[in-house]
């Protein structure tokens, strides 16, 4: 997207945005726990937070690893100015929110799942709170998916500019596409089907 001329603040802002418009179709207000990884996905997923609050949800932070970079610090600081805590008991709030967003690993995600994410990967698997998973179900392969059998089994899956091989595996519930902002060159490139009206998200299934 370099290219168009478009900054990574600017895409990460508006694939946020798209996630949470996206929620927010059809889940009611509530607790919403966030599961941030140490990339653009759990970027995407800062900002989704931030949008969230703004809709009347009451999201709360899991973000084990913070990276040093100027990007993810200012988003970090964005939830804090928004009074959004984080919480490091995965397991207790996981058990008390009423939907959970697995922000963690996303589509440049290889080989096996490491610490802390292992481990946090086995909690979400079984949470009883319905799972919206950001891009790509964090532990499966961009293209085949669940192949080692450890990855989420997320309620809704929201693709990100355009659905990645992987979502023909998907057997949620919701599947949106988010991202309203690839040129016309590259939307006939990918085939992205139009957006409704001023909608930054889209229901494909």
């Amino acid at each position: 997207m370099s290219k168009y001329g478009y900054t990574i603040e600017q895409l990460m802002e508006l694939a946020g945005l798209s996630v949470a418009q996206s929620i927010a179709q059809e889940y009611p207000a509530g607790k919403v726990l966030l599961c941030i990884g140490p990339g653009n996905n759990g970027g995407d997923g800062l900002v989704a937070a931030r949008h969230l609050k703004h809709f009347g949800y009451r999201p709360v932070l899991y973000y084990p690893k913070q990276p040093a970079k100027d990007l993810f610090r200012s988003l970090l600081l964005q939830c804090n100015a928004h009074h959004i805590p984080l919480i490091t008991d995965l397991a207790e709030e996981a058990n008390s929110c009423d939907l959970i967003v697995d922000a963690i690993f996303g589509f440049s995600f290889h080989g096996s799942v490491r610490a802390p994410f292992d481990s946090a990967l086995g909690v979400l698997r079984h949470a009883k709170a319905p799972l919206v998973s950001v891009d790509i179900p964090s532990g499966w392969d961009v293209e085949a998916g669940d192949v080692h059998g450890t990855g989420l089994s997320p309620d809704m899956l929201i693709s990100l500019t355009a659905p990645k091989s992987c979502a023909r595996h998907f057997k949620g519930r919701f599947h949106y596409l988010g991202g309203r902002f690839v040129p016309p060159e590259m939307a006939q490139e990918l085939g992205t089907p139009q957006f409704p009206g001023s909608a930054q998200c889209l229901r494909l299934g």
